[in-house]
């Protein structure tokens, strides 16, 4: 057994960090009490929180991948990816390493009491200590070979444990024997929760599963192709789980699809949640932000302090001339992604990363205005291109050869194809000047079925997801001063019209599959934008973004996320519904076209001749160390910063004559918050904070304490 104390003096304490740091992403977080919470990751990272998160404190353990994180009272436990288990206090002075006897990854871990407590690992690695967790004793009777990811247990006796490959085993005496559970996947089993009433279990590719006691394993179709990474909840009527590009979901209200999604921050993949009453904790392996809600999950919050920029990135490789909305997402490969520039299909292996050219050029033609790869076959592709008639040409062997399968004049600004969706053998083709085409073998052959219903010149067609006799045709015309919005609900043969606004075109328009109610608009030349909360049989004005529309998308994940486009260079985000937006135009450039959202951190733009990707960066604007020194004062006091004007760090000392509840805070001159150095329960003593103001502007702050008894503020100058 190995003693060893990283990176910490008994007396410093770092209390917020900077989000750049090169050990940034976590793991996993996890509380007993909803007071102390502590995060871990890769490379000895560690976030913790004295304050129910409020204010966090960080330090690095040195070259150690943590993998999971488990408290209960004052003991802290700690698992890493080289088969050792590291113990702390909740005071995290000082980590000590245990020895497993295994060298393979230990990927979870959990305690059912002080003494009592369980890992799981590769290679079907589950092990038992009775001793807090100083030693550890094989407990993997029944269990295979597989690579394991987590265990829970209800209780001293009863536990689950599961996966790779579907594999679920259930322990009923405490880990003595383990039995296989059969369940219908064979996908990677991610987190597991042993509820009061049952087990509930989330995997790759939206797998959840959940067995309430005494019955059989159920499996929601969750309706996603991200990996659900985290589950906790109270009971089988109060379960949560998050994961993918940051959703958060649960089943409150016996919503069984678990359609309910918790309004958050985090546009990047959660690896991992904790719930306690009304409190919750998600965490990223992508940054440090560890996001915090206090009202059940209705509403998240990054830590007080963060910043977030928004910066779209070039993503160069595939480019050309294009209109219309031309990406399409691959079937079964969730990093490829298929693009139409000119007369060439390019093809990114890496979410849009980096791109190369496949098949051959189209015959004919030079801008693209629709492509689709189909989820059937991806072999069979679709384009519709401008050209002398406009075409569109289909291949069935990967773009090596393409045929003409139709040749009628559309919109010059438009998307005229469409897929259905809920049926990907079914095409729609409008036209300028009337009519409504359709194909049912995969667009190799279509039919007239509106008896030339006269849309002037459609610019965009959608399909209601799960109900394919919805469909609606925006048409527009430049110049017309009369945009308008058609619906037909027999499958595109009679149509209505269900909306006329004010502008020349409606150049797009966007719906979920986990909202059927909500479609929204964009208008050209106008910048309105316009939605639908009674499934398209009216709309309204929602909100004005201050450029002229174009682009849409509805994260194909989560209803909340929406993002509307411009045919300039700008754009404009929701995470909450449409309630309140953000722009987020930094780096883009040219006009606009389509927008895709695979998932909550995979935003990509369809713009000028290039794709670009929207980059999403967490920063905490403040660096704060505390140095506690060991005399204590006679009294309360706040001392002048020092040097003071500061470039761009300042040291601010303070002093207490007995242990308060200390609040110190940063404003800048309009008095609003700027950050906060401390919040929380402080023994006597000097405080001495380092305050680093490198992400501020140069100008004058304020900083002031609160006790019990004391109250003080003093002014200080950042001068850059």
């Amino acid at each position: 057994m190995k003693k060893i104390i990283y990176g910490f003096f008994a007396a410093v304490i770092l209390l917020a960090v900077n989000f750049h740091a090169a050990a940034d992403g976590l793991n996993s977080v996890h509380t007993s009490n909803g007071i102390f919470v502590v995060a871990a990751g890769n490379q000895g990272n560690i976030l913790f929180s004295n304050s129910s998160g409020s204010t966090w404190s960080k330090t690095n353990a040195g070259p150690v991948n943590f993998k999971s994180v488990f408290t209960l009272g004052t003991a802290v436990w700690y698992t890493s990816s080289a088969g050792k288990v590291y113990t702390s206090t909740t005071a995290i002075s000082d980590i000590t390493e245990r020895n497993t006897g295994v060298s393979t990854s230990i990927n979870s871990i959990y305690f059912t009491g002080a003494a009592n407590g369980f890992i799981c690992g590769d290679n079907g690695v589950v092990m038992k200590s009775a001793d807090g967790g100083i030693t550890w004793t094989p407990s993997a009777a029944g269990i295979s070979s597989v690579n394991l990811n987590s265990i829970s247990f209800k209780d001293a006796t009863n536990g689950v444990t599961v996966g790779d490959n579907g594999k679920v085993f259930v322990t009923t005496n405490g880990g003595a024997l383990w039995t296989e559970e059969t369940v219908n996947t064979s996908r990677d089993l991610l987190s597991a929760k042993y509820f009061p009433d049952g087990i509930g279990i989330t995997g790759e590719w939206g797998v959840v599963l959940f067995k309430p006691s005494g019955s059989t394993w159920e499996m929601p179709d969750m309706k996603i192709k991200s990996d659900i990474t985290g589950i906790d909840g109270d009971s089988f009527n109060d379960i949560h789980v998050c994961g993918g590009g940051g959703f958060i979901r649960n089943n409150i209200n016996g919503n069984t699809g678990f359609l309910n999604f918790e309004k958050n921050p985090m546009l990047a993949d959660l690896t991992d949640m904790v719930r306690f009453s009304g409190l919750g904790f998600a965490v990223s392996s992508m940054n440090n932000a560890v996001i915090r809600t206090t009202n059940g999950g209705t509403t998240w919050a990054l830590p007080s302090g963060t910043t977030v920029t928004y910066n779209w990135v070039s993503k160069p490789g595939a480019g050309g001339d294009f209109l219309g909305n031309n990406m399409s997402l691959h079937p079964t490969d969730r990093n490829a992604i298929f693009i139409a520039f000119g007369n060439r299909v390019y093809r990114s292996n890496n979410k849009a990363e980096t791109w190369s050219v496949i098949g051959n050029q189209v015959p004919t033609g030079f801008t693209p205005h629709s492509f689709f790869v189909s989820p059937n076959d991806t072999n069979i592709w679709l384009i519709a291109i401008e050209s002398s008639p406009d075409k569109i040409y289909r291949t069935t062997n990967y773009g090596q050869t393409w045929t003409e399968v139709m040749s009628r004049a559309f919109s010059n600004y438009g998307q005229p194809l469409e897929m259905d969706q809920n049926n990907p053998s079914v095409f729609y083709f409008a036209p300028d000047n009337g009519g409504f085409w359709k194909s049912t073998d995969d667009g190799a052959t279509w039919n007239e079925i509106s008896n030339n219903y006269p849309f002037r010149s459609p610019c965009d067609i959608i399909v209601m997801y799960d109900s394919s006799n919805v469909i609606f045709v925006a048409d527009g015309i430049t110049g017309s001063g009369q945009a308008i919005i058609f619906k037909s609900v027999n499958g595109g043969v009679n149509w209505t019209n269900v909306h006329t606004a004010n502008s020349s075109e409606i150049p797009s328009m966007s719906n979920s599959i986990f909202d059927k109610s909500v479609i929204w608009a964009t208008e050209w030349s106008g910048s309105r934008i316009y939605k639908s909360t009674n499934y398209g049989d009216s709309f309204f004005l929602s909100h004005q973004t201050g450029f002229s529309g174009w682009g849409s998308d509805v994260c194909k994940e989560d209803p909340d996320l929406i993002v509307t486009g411009s045919w300039g260079a700008a754009a404009t985000m929701s995470l909450d519904g449409g309630v309140t937006w953000t722009n987020i135009s930094q780096g883009l450039s040219g006009h606009g076209g389509g927008i895709l959202i695979p998932d909550r951190g995979y935003i990509v733009c369809h713009q000028g001749s290039n794709v670009y990707k929207l980059n999403i960066v967490y920063d905490v604007i403040t660096e704060v160390s505390e140095n506690i020194i060991s005399s204590v004062p006679a009294d309360y006091s706040l001392s002048q910063n020092y040097p003071n004007p500061f470039n761009p760090s300042t040291k601010i000392k303070y002093t207490l004559p007995k242990p308060d509840n200390v609040t110190l805070k940063i404003y800048n001159e309009l008095g609003k918050e700027v950050t906060s150095l401390a919040d929380g329960f402080k023994n006597a003593g000097t405080y001495e904070i380092t305050f680093d103001g490198n992400g501020l502007p140069s100008g004058v702050y304020f900083y002031k304490i609160q006790t019990s008894e004391y109250t003080s503020a003093r002014k200080m100058l950042l001068i850059k």
